[in-house]
């Protein structure tokens, strides 16, 4: 058996209603802290659904100050806004709640606030120096899994991204309550949970890094993910189907924080960048057409997965990978979301500008089962578009 290590969050807790018993999870765990920044967007606000965390918290004797600020695809200077606001509230422990942006800003307010650090030092792996406050994350869609990763990304330029992974960035506590996530429109829902999917399979088949322990989280995440994903997007307030996602979700953002995902992100990032596609949207147009293109090395792996999501496929090795790719199609189908480049407002004239950015993503491109050239990657927009 090859070697291999395996990091994670120190406590989860899976709970219908935690989020509104937030104050004894914060002082059962952290009795020394005194002043919470809660992290989170415009529109999360507008929802109503933080007040009864921070009412708790309140109630539990902390004060609370709300940042929410936060954007898709954060720039550069909405977390040195961020940031600043931490220390002036005197903040001692950064709560994010939110979508993968809020909890990406919390992670990076957390290894910022009390460090001389710069923003700019910490891009790319293992350079952030030091502790960091205590960090909770309490994610509100099934999607990115970023409650248990060690992975930031910020938008650095107009349409350019980069990475913030570091051991630091894991949190101290993730909590998983999916009363908060029942406003969530059913292409939100459908999104978000197929880029879980993603997560799973892209871990699952990483050609760094997959292990037994990221094997066996990706396969449990991708059978809650897989079974749950149609009853969430037909009744949004199915508290059962939504549970089940957020778990599947933080199952595969375990799997690939530690096995890391490979050219379905690495072609979802230009088409997020250059266009303000949803990640999650972004990752399931191209899904298949990945699927499809590696299956010359990955075909085996792709049908173990299928027996979870399509198990009455059969035949040869390369009919159940199919049999997955053309699942994850009909998935997009029947919740109603985008399945063509076309559809997003992507020109054929655009492919090109595409193909050149996605090869920029090497960290990704070098997890993939199969090498991918500029034209690889060309072809696989064009069977997109």
């Amino acid at each position: 058996m090859t070697d291999f290590d395996f990091s994670t969050v120190a406590h989860i807790v899976s709970e219908l209603g935690a989020a509104a018993r937030l104050g004894p999870h914060i002082a059962r765990r952290f009795p020394h802290t005194r002043r919470a920044l809660l992290v989170t967007d415009p529109g999360f606000l507008r929802t109503g659904l933080v007040d009864a965390p921070a009412a708790s918290l309140r109630t539990a004797g902390l004060a609370v100050e709300i940042y929410s600020r936060v954007v898709a695809d954060p720039p550069e200077v909405v977390v040195l806004e961020a940031v600043e606001a931490a220390r002036a509230f005197g903040t001692d422990i950064v709560i994010g709640l939110g979508g993968g942006s809020s909890m990406d800003v919390a992670k990076l307010i957390a290894v910022l606030a009390a460090s001389d650090q710069p923003l700019s030092t910490i891009y790319g792996i293992g350079n952030v120096r030091g502790t960091r406050l205590p960090l909770v994350q309490i994610p509100t869609t099934a999607g990115t899994g970023s409650e248990v990763t060690n992975i930031a990304i910020v938008t650095t330029g107009e349409t350019s991204k980069m990475g913030v992974v570091a051991p630091q960035l894991y949190a101290d506590l993730a909590l998983l309550d999916a009363e908060l996530t029942l406003g969530l429109p059913p292409q939100v829902t459908a999104a978000t949970g197929i880029d879980a999917m993603v997560h799973a399979i892209e871990a699952y088949t990483s050609k760094h890094k997959k292990n037994p322990l990221s094997d066996m989280f990706a396969r449990k995440a991708l059978g809650l993910l897989s079974g749950n994903l149609i009853a969430a997007c037909e009744n949004g307030r199915n508290l059962a189907a939504r549970q089940a996602m957020l778990l599947g979700a933080m199952l595969a953002g375990q799997a690939f924080s530690n096995a890391p995902v490979a050219a379905v992100h690495a072609l979802a990032y230009p088409i997020g960048g250059i266009f303000h596609v949803p990640h999650g949207l972004s990752n399931s147009l191209v899904l298949p057409h990945v699927l499809r293109f590696n299956a010359p090395e990955a075909a085996a792996m792709y049908a173990e997965l299928a027996e979870i999501v399509v198990p009455a496929a059969t035949g040869s090795v390369e009919a159940r990978a199919e049999a997955l790719a053309v699942a994850m199609q009909q998935i997009a189908t029947l919740t109603g979301i985008e399945r063509t480049l076309q559809q997003v407002g992507i020109t054929e004239a655009d492919l090109d500008r595409l193909a050149d950015d996605a090869m920029r993503q090497t960290r990704l491109l070098g997890n993939n089962p199969r090498l991918v050239t500029r034209g690889d990657a060309r072809a696989i927009y064009a069977a997109a578009f």
